[in-house]
Parts: C-alpha cells; structure tokens; sequence
C-alpha cells in the first residue's frame, strides 16, 4: 500500500477532513448575494463575536479580504504605511495600488516583523492646505501577525495600534494565521485582535478549510467593505456550503493548532541533530533551515520519492499543519537523516 504523502511546502495544502466534509455537505444555504445565506451569516456573526467586533464579511480568499480593506478605509490617492516584507504589500500582486489607486508607504520589518515605532512616525505625511498637499494623505497603517511565523507581542500591537490611532490613523491586520498567533500567545482572538479597526482572518491555512476569509470590524467599516467586495467580483451565490466548513474549522480546529506547534518544534529539534543543515529558526508552525545549494535539488527528489513534499532551497521553510502527524514529523526527520548519511 502506497504511504501517505507529507506535504510541508504550505499549510494551505490541506484537504477538508472527514467532519468538515459532513458539515458542507449538511450546510443550509441562501444567496448571500441577496444576504439570506444562513451559513454565511452565521459565520460573519460567530467571527465577528470571537474578535469582539460589531460585523463580519465573508470573501472568497485573503488576498481579496485585505484588499477590500484597504480600499474601504483609504481613498484614491491616499497611503498606507505597510512593511516591506508584509504579504499586502509584497505578495498580492499590487493590488492596492492598481485596483485601489492606494499608494503604499513600504517601510523596513524589524527582525520579529514588527514595524518599528519610530520609523511609522517618520513617514506619516502631513496634508491639509499648504505644504500638505503635496503629499499622499496618509491614512492607515497595516501590520501582519502571524510574521513568517512569528507571533507579534501584545505589548507591540498595543503599542503600534494606540500611536496610529493618536496620529489619525486607522489600523487593520492582515490575521491570515492570527489563529496561531492568539494560541501562540494563550490569549483570545479578541485579545489580540484588540487594538485593530479591521482583521483578515485566513481559514485555509491552519485551520483546514478548503477556502475562504473573513473581515471584520465595524458595522460601518463592513459596509464600505461590502460595496468593495462587490466591485473585486467577490460576490458568491450558495457559498453557505464553504462558511460551514470555516464554522467547523473554528470550532474543531482552532486549539488543535498548539499541536502544529509542538510538531514544528519537533521537526527542529530533530533537524538540529543533522550536520549538514542549520536550523535558523522556528516559530509556532514553521521551521526555517539553511541548507546548502549544491543539497537543495538532490534532496528534495530524494524525499519526493519518499512521498515528502518541501520546496528545499537555501533558505527553506517548512510548514506543519493538521494533515502532519507526529510520526510523520519523525518519518521526515528520519529521511533527511538517510540522505545525508548516504
């Protein structure tokens, strides 16, 4: 009997698992164009409950969630203050500028993925009449957590929200695996989402789901984000059928991701052990290792003739998810071991 593939390149790679498969199959469904969807409703409301915000708005993906974001807090012309790093800004294809007209104010990630205090400050533009209309009006300051993995503190994200805030700022995360980062931390989601007008919570990642994220934030917020979801083509018909899966992903998968966690740091202890590679670091579901280049092509097709799928390169990361065991954590240990014994 062939083994079961182990996949570490993401943990956007799980498959829905057996209960979450009931529930979509079970789901009572509407038109949530039409806002009659129950299964949606259901979870904009139980989300927006668990972030203690007033409203919730289910999208199709993170990327179109965060977008909607931006735009719904920032007009034409306007800027936001963003990390350098910061998927938002980096990996969505620049969306905030060529479909938001929203210019993005980059700045330099500190090592933990904050965003240093002193160096927001610095480029928050003055507007108004005179020298200020020079300027893209800055309006909003975006942050990350999870970071590469790593859990912002409370005491940053305290700090970070209340200075925009007193600057005029709004504020808004991108929470794609803030999941792991309130297990991280042993606190709420609404604990640590406090702070932010606005979060993007990612259900297919850690959590499992096949798709979809949800915003939330205020009522009056979720509006402007409603008519923006509308415009990005975000609009979904009987998609009750994907919220139930969110809905069991909440509640059956949120406190399992400390699991992901204990097995991440146990594929780097292990891998601390093998001579050839340098665990640079790992934090809550990922492990990051330096690995020479002449290593990265033979030894991923060496583990891919194992079933064990990872994009080795220089620098690279593996993810642990829901779909990993721990003795498979120890099967992938065990054949970078005979790899490099070979």
């Amino acid at each position: 009997m062939l083994r079961k593939v182990i996949d570490l390149r993401s943990d956007t790679v799980t498959r829905p698992s057996a209960g979450m498969l009931q529930a979509m199959l079970q789901a009572q469904v509407g038109d949530d164009v039409w806002g009659d969807d129950p299964s949606v409703l259901k979870l904009q409301t139980v989300l927006a409950e668990h972030c203690d915000k007033q409203a919730g708005l289910f999208f199709p993906s993170g990327t179109q969630s965060n977008l909607a974001a931006l735009m719904a807090h920032c007009e034409r012309g306007d800027e936001y203050i963003v990390g350098q790093l910061a998927h938002t800004y980096k990996y969505e294809g620049g969306g905030a500028a060529v479909l938001g007209s929203i210019v993005p104010q980059p700045i330099e990630n500190a090592a933990d993925g904050s965003l240093p205090i002193e160096k927001i400050a610095a480029v928050i533009k003055p507007h108004g009449p005179g020298l200020g209309a020079h300027f893209a009006r800055t309006r909003l300051l975006a942050l990350e957590n999870t970071f590469n993995g790593q859990s912002l503190s409370l005491t940053y994200l305290r700090e970070a929200t209340t200075f925009a805030h007193s600057r005029g700022l709004a504020t808004h995360l991108d929470g794609a695996r803030v999941c792991n980062a309130a297990i991280a931390e042993g606190v709420s989601l609404a604990e640590i989402c406090k702070g932010f007008d606005s979060i993007s919570i990612c259900f297919s990642k850690g959590l499992g789901a096949p798709v979809g994220s949800v915003l939330v934030g205020a009522q009056q917020f979720i509006d402007r984000a409603y008519r923006w979801r509308k415009v990005l083509g975000g609009g979904m018909r009987q998609s009750g059928v994907l919220a139930a899966a969110c809905l069991y992903a909440l509640e059956h998968h949120f406190e399992r991701l400390e699991q992901d966690h204990a097995n991440a740091d146990r594929l780097a202890q292990g891998l601390k052990k093998i001579d050839f590679l340098q665990v640079s670091a790992h934090y809550t579901n990922m492990v990051f290792v330096k690995v020479l280049q002449e290593h990265c092509g033979p030894l991923e097709a060496a583990l891919g003739t194992q079933g064990i799928l990872a994009q080795i390169q220089p620098m690279t990361r593996l993810v642990t998810h829901l779909d990993v065991s721990t003795q498979e954590i120890d099967r992938v240990i065990a054949a970078i071991k005979q790899f490099f014994k070979a």
